[in-house]
């Protein structure tokens, strides 16, 4: 099973100053202001017993690009049976989508409800991502983000460890019910 999900407008942003680092008793200073070289699309895959992540940046986020990705996933796992689990973003329902998981029917997508993006744990993947590599890094050009980024990942697949629910059903569904009950008004 696979946890599959794409982060678009990934920006390239280079501040224009130097940043001065963290000393002892001064926080890390930078510049407010940058230049954007552009934008790229990470489509990725998380396998969720092992951890390991299959990731492709593209320089565009259209169905052409998800299909593309969907190929290389099946690529990354021959002759397996596949579960994707993902949104229900538009582009994943595409007539083209579809006529491609007719004609390779081991693989099966699953669609998270809406609202249930928490669900699919290669959101939290994108998360740790953003907050180790991207968020505060610096970079010239798109091509180095994306060098960056999949250095990260095959760092991430290094020392991958697959992803651990640490509450129970029976405590999401608890904690479920007490928020509607408080949105309600009662």
């Amino acid at each position: 099973m696979l946890c599959v999900d794409e982060k678009s407008q990934i920006q390239a942003l280079n501040r224009t100053q130097k940043v001065l680092p963290m000393q002892p008793g001064h926080a890390e200073q930078r510049t407010h202001d940058y230049v954007r070289h552009g934008t790229t699309t990470l489509f990725a895959a998380l396998e969720i017993a092992t951890g390991q992540v299959t990731g492709v940046c593209k320089n565009r986020h259209r169905h052409q690009e998800f299909l593309a990705f969907l190929k290389h996933v099946a690529r990354a796992y021959p002759e397996r049976e596949l579960h994707l689990v993902m949104d229900n973003y538009a582009t994943h329902k595409r007539p083209e989508i579809k006529a491609w998981l007719a004609d390779n029917p081991r693989i099966h997508l699953h669609f998270t409800p809406t609202s249930g993006s928490w669900l699919n744990l290669v959101e939290v993947w994108f998360g740790i991502i953003e907050r180790q590599a991207i968020r505060r890094g610096t970079f010239t050009s798109v091509r180095n983000l994306m060098i960056k980024i999949r250095a990260f990942i095959n760092g991430w697949n290094d020392r991958k460890h697959p992803f651990i629910w640490t509450k129970t059903a029976d405590d999401l569904l608890t904690k479920i019910k007490r928020k509607r009950i408080s949105t309600t008004g009662h």
